[in-house]
């Protein structure tokens, strides 16, 4: 497979989509797209578990997408699971399994973080506008609001609300009655209530539609000659009341050609979008063919280019939290410089290995907000709940476990929770980090002495010049003192 092939799959709510594309002159020229309305979301079960029956759906459908992927390098392939993902206790259990399938991993990926990547599918897939767009995507379990400005979003939505979620709510027998249809819209303007009145007040120039439900609309009211070009809100009020005329889904399917699948959520979503429209007064609506998985593909672009939002994201986050960032520059220096020594011994060569040591070592201190005492444990929880663009959950879980460790506690079981092929290799970051860390716990401006390091499976042989140590007693202090932590972990750590 050429180097310049990336791909990306969608693990949607309602339908799993695939896009292969070629990367030239800089932009990206579609290969190849394949979707499937899987409707995961219809498998969650009253206790949020996915039935065995829908994760094998699921994972059919990933056997037959991983054909086409087998020859794409991991670094040039993302593949994110959104609403329903987020939702199902038992999605760890589901994710091993598709892993496996597929030979590769997937992220499960925030509400913010998938509004953020739909945004930047859609604004590289329909033409500039001057001032602001709102985007809106309606998946099978959450809907997406976002307002930006040319590639960039500024204020991003996840409402849990979808095509299946509404649908199975309202209208999970396939009839259609007048007082169903109220309670369609009244779940749909609950949940619009608390970002309703913000949006309207940042105001935009344009409307965007993105989503398998917002084209089956539009194909519907073209095709009943109610709109000319995208979507207006006077063909959505004749819909309405063609939904209501027909009075099952078996009937609009028969009308409008409509595949069984997407019958069955086609009310739900229906009214997600008609409801949203009336509220923010939505009169004219254009729909794009570029949503998530062409924004994952752009992201990934990003990446490739050593463009990566998250390195934005970590500056931002830097500012916002008024940390010291020569501290953090000093200790990220000395981290990278350990790394290199001890990468061959501990099998630590991956480049993104390198990204997370750097990450976890410029924001260690993002606790020190709230307090010195325990602020290893409050910026681990800053760092897994936060907003973090450009990064998944488990992306988030990961830094978060690093931070937490950076300083006391290093118990053996320390990373028990993290997948067992990463968990021993953020182990020895980790033990990499907090080297820097009491290496730098004097804040001076003056740079350290040549270090060397050694190291086996859980042995750390740490040398300085001759004669260092005995002038910096309290940095021996802190060594003696770090040695204890180490040990409860397993590691010997020698110095001198």
């Amino acid at each position: 497979m050429p180097s310049d092939i990336v791909a990306a799959i969608d693990l949607g709510s309602n339908s799993f989509h695939m896009i292969v594309a070629r990367i030239a002159n800089g932009h990206i020229q579609v290969l190849d797209r394949l979707r499937e309305m899987v409707q995961l979301a219809a498998g969650l079960d009253s206790r949020s578990r996915l039935s065995g029956e829908s994760q094998q759906r699921a994972l059919d459908c990933l056997a037959r997408f991983g054909q086409r992927l087998r020859q794409i390098p991991p670094e040039q392939l993302r593949i994110v699971g959104t609403n329903t993902l987020r939702q199902a206790r038992n999605s760890a259990e589901f994710l091993t399994r598709a892993e496996a399938v597929l030979g590769h991993s997937v992220e499960i990926i925030s509400g913010y973080e998938e509004a953020r990547l739909i945004y930047l599918g859609v604004a590289h897939s329909v033409a500039a506008i001057a001032g602001r767009r709102l985007v809106v995507d309606i998946g099978g379990g959450s809907t997406e609001l976002i307002i930006g400005e040319q590639f960039e979003p500024l204020h991003l939505n996840s409402l849990k609300m979808g095509c299946v979620s509404i649908s199975r709510a309202c209208f999970d027998d396939g009839r259609i009655t007048e007082a169903r249809l109220r309670k369609a819209e009244l779940m749909v303007r609950l949940k619009l209530e608390p970002v309703e009145e913000e949006c309207r007040e940042r105001g935009w120039q344009a409307v965007t539609g993105a989503s398998g439900t917002i084209k089956a609309i539009q194909e519907v009211v073209t095709r009943e000659g109610w709109s000319q070009e995208g979507i207006t809100l006077e063909a959505l009020r004749r819909l309405r009341s063609a939904v209501l005329e027909s009075g099952s889904t078996a009937a609009m399917a028969a009308r409008w050609q409509l595949e069984p699948a997407r019958a069955r959520v086609f009310p739900g979503g229906f009214m997600v979008l008609h409801g949203l429209c009336e509220a923010l007064n939505v009169t004219q609506m254009e729909v794009s063919d570029g949503a998530l998985r062409e924004g994952v593909i752009y992201d990934l672009l990003g990446r490739i280019r050593d463009e990566d939002v998250r390195d934005r994201t970590i500056a931002t986050v830097t500012g916002r939290y008024s940390l010291d960032e020569a501290q953090a520059v000093r200790v990220n220096a000395t981290a990278r410089e350990l790394l290199e020594q001890a990468r061959a011994a501990w099998g630590l060569e991956r480049e993104e290995l390198a990204h997370w040591l750097e990450w976890a070592a410029r924001l260690h201190e993002v606790g020190l907000l709230l307090t010195h005492d325990q602020h290893h444990k409050h910026g681990a929880y800053i760092l897994e709940h936060a907003d973090l663009p450009g990064f998944s959950r488990s992306d988030q879980t990961l830094l978060a476990a690093m931070v937490r460790r950076h300083r006391r506690s290093f118990p053996a079981e320390a990373f028990a929770h993290l997948p067992r092929d990463v968990a021993p290799l953020i182990e020895r970051l980790c033990v990499l980090l907090r080297l820097a860390v009491v290496l730098h716990r004097g804040r001076s401006r003056q740079p350290l002495p040549p270090l060397a390091l050694e190291v086996n499976v859980r042995r750390v042989a740490l040398r300085f010049p001759a004669d260092w140590l005995d002038e910096h007693p309290l940095t021996r202090a802190d060594l003696d003192a770090e040695a204890r932590y180490l040990k409860k972990a397993g590691f010997r750590l020698e110095f001198g």
